[in-house]
């Protein structure tokens, strides 16, 4: 029974691994508890646990020691650091403080890596931190010479590169606003987002490398531009080395002839107030137009560099590599590593080409020490049963990162037992609402079968009941009872912060509900079961989709599956749409051995009542499963955005299926 512990319930717990003393003295966390009670005579915290139960309780002194622990500037940030208000979206923090984001991620300036990019095509860049400063500062001053001010929209339609880094550290400096999407996305949905922003510039690649393939998006640029009427620039990056024609396009021009009648110079930061808009950030748009959510370049900064430095224990030098592509929040969050003086190891393009292993080369041969990506990749090798350990010794490697969705337990077992034994692997749980996240990595404590380790640092964090009663080894919603710096400063077009209120106060007054369901053990530790809004409830009883999900992906005939609930007489039935892998198809004997796992893993609730085959899943382009938009589909609800999907022509695989019709 070495290394099981029974939870409150009875339950197993199997710790997979455990920090030692050594490693424990030397983390951030440790440095951090240190100076607090060196400046608080009167506090003595012992542990991380003593922190999360000090920030909650005093937040104006946790996040004004951590201002200076991670050496924002300027260090004088004044009066007024917490004034709360009647109605929690109101609250304002560090209502004196000025900053500039950029003058933070670009503290230094030597000539060690800042940036390496890997392109697919195994096209290299590498930048000191002395080429980026020089870089910043010409496309600052390009982008000022267009007549781009303060609160302007700058909006990137393009691929994880430096150019992408760089325009965005240079629009902050300037005190614009900073919004991007992949290059994968079809105009519609671009349009869908950038549409309601009224940018002034546009940045573009003229296309991509994904899967072996070459792909020119001239033709999108194009009609992007022609339909942003306050566009003063188009901006074009030649990513793929093309040589586009801009003739049919208004106001474009190259990168390079953008940028190069400048010469570097030292950059003059302009202080901004702490709510100063840098990012706008989208929700999903399956069920209309996206949300346009407006997050502070203050808030943004403190969050980031509270989950970097503290819960993953990024250090100066560090290397960091995010699979990840500009719309999704990961990239917001990864480019601020820069602050902490870590090197952003950049990749685009597929993980899966030409060979299936090819990040872990990039980590081996790049000393890459801190790895995220999406839960979906990592199931992903363990169904095709890769061993990354077999073929690269990830020496350098210390810490896995894992969000999207909830990392299945059998996968936290394979990264240990396949990827590397010696790893801290966080699975970390937030969202595009707050660019950050709610439960997350914690260095100094052990790491448990298919758990979260702690909750972040200064978010009071509760699960609600449906009756709002906070609970533990319950699932309920996840709820944050108290004020956080990185909550959206407004949603764009607005009023009365109507939508705001709405996406996440409409449930119990003045708390934030995330919308996911979650368990929180008495151990501090906790469970994501996904969406609440897709939570299923057959019989009344509430199971989370990603139960069923962690059961039926152990099948090597599945690829994935989707999990729905159908109405029917006042009830609900659970129906679950499954891809298999290529060479299998669905039989009653697969049908039977699902069923029974579900029934003897989980529970007979569990059991759906169809299983059927389906060519495709629809997902966003970030790669989430769209349970709700399946679920509409199935209970014959309107679509109405379809241009947010990446597959939208497998909707036709759920519509008026006649296994499941109802009569």
């Amino acid at each position: 029974m070495k290394n099981k512990f029974k939870n409150n319930k009875g339950a197993e717990r199997k710790i997979l691994w455990q920090p030692t003393k050594k490693y424990i003295k030397k983390t951030n966390i440790t440095k951090f508890i240190n100076n607090v009670n060196q400046i608080n005579l009167d506090v003595s915290i012992e542990n991380s646990d003593d922190l999360y139960n000090w920030s909650i309780a005093n937040p104006q002194d946790f996040w004004s020691c951590f201002w200076k622990f991670a050496d924002i500037k300027p260090n004088n940030f004044g009066k007024g650091i917490l004034l709360p208000k009647q109605n929690m979206i109101d609250t304002q923090w560090f209502k004196n403080a000025k900053l500039n984001f950029t003058e933070n991620l670009l503290k230094y300036k030597n000539n060690n890596e800042a940036i390496v990019f890997v392109s697919e095509n195994d096209t290299k860049w590498r930048l000191t931190w002395r080429e980026l400063y020089g870089s910043v500062s010409r496309t600052k001053q390009a982008l000022e010479n267009e007549g781009l001010e303060p609160g302007d929209r700058v909006v990137a339609f393009m691929p994880n590169c430096p150019d992408t880094i760089i325009f965005m550290l240079a629009t902050a400096s300037i005190g614009a606003t900073w919004s991007s999407c992949s290059p994968d996305f079809g105009a519609p949905a671009i349009l869908d987002r950038f549409g309601q922003l009224t940018p002034k510039i546009l940045l573009a690649s003229e296309g991509y490398y994904y899967n072996g393939k070459t792909h020119n998006v001239m033709h999108c640029v194009a009609e992007i531009a022609s339909k942003l009427p306050t566009l003063k620039k188009v901006i074009i990056s030649c990513y793929t080395n093309n040589q586009p024609s801009i003739l049919e396009i208004k106001n474009a021009i190259l990168v390079r002839d953008f940028v190069d009648p400048y010469h570097e110079k030292q950059i003059k930061f302009r202080r901004f107030p702490f709510d100063h808009p840098l990012y706008i950030l989208f929700s999903s748009g399956t069920t209309g137009l996206p949300k346009c959510i407006v997050h502070g370049a203050g808030g943004t900064l403190l969050q980031h560099l509270k989950e970097h430095q503290l819960h993953t224990n990024l250090k100066r030098n560090d290397r960091l590599l995010y699979f990840t592509t500009c719309g999704w929040m990961m990239w917001n969050w990864m480019a601020s590593a820069l602050a902490s003086g870590t090197t952003l190891m950049l990749f685009d393009g597929s993980p899966f080409y030409p060979y299936s292993l090819r990040l872990f080369r990039y980590i081996d041969s790049e000393k890459i020490t801190v790895f995220g990506t999406s839960a979906k990749y990592l199931d992903a090798l363990k169904n095709l049963k890769e061993n990354p350990k077999k073929h690269y010794r990830l020496k350098t490697l210390r810490t896995i990162l894992s969000t999207g969705s909830p990392l299945n337990p059998d996968t936290f077992e394979y990264v240990y037992s396949k990827v590397k034994r010696n790893v801290l692997l966080c699975s970390i749980s937030g969202g595009t609402d707050i660019v950050s996240c709610f439960v997350l990595g914690d260095p100094t404590k052990p790491v448990y079968k298919g758990e979260i380790q702690r909750r972040g640092f200064g978010m009071a964090v509760e699960v609600l009941n449906e009756n709002g009663n906070s609970v533990l080894d319950e699932k309920g919603e996840l709820t944050c009872s108290k004020p956080f710096p990185s909550m959206p400063i407004y949603f764009w077009n607005d009023k009365n912060n109507k939508k705001y209120i709405q996406s996440y106060f409409s449930k119990f007054r003045n708390v934030w509900c995330h919308g996911d369901l979650m368990t929180l053990s008495k151990q501090g530790t906790a469970i994501i079961f996904g969406r609440s809004d897709t939570t299923l409830n057959p019989g009344g009883v509430r199971i989370g989709t990603s139960e069923i999900y962690r059961e039926v992906e152990n099948f090597p005939e599945i690829d994935e599956g989707v999990a729905i609930g159908q109405n029917i007489n006042n009830d609900v039935r659970i129906i679950l749409f499954i891809k298999l892998n290529n060479k299998f198809q669905l039989t009653p004997l697969l049908v039977k051995k699902i069923k029974a796992r579900l029934k003897n893993h989980a529970s007979p609730r569990h059991v759906p009542f169809k299983i059927i085959s389906v060519p495709d899943i629809p997902r966003t382009k970030s790669g989430k499963i769209v349970e709700k938009t399946v679920t509409n589909l199935v209970n014959g609800n309107k679509i109405t955005n379809t241009a947010a999907l990446a597959n939208p022509e497998s909707l036709q695989y759920f519509i008026n299926r006649k296994e499941i019709l109802v009569t």
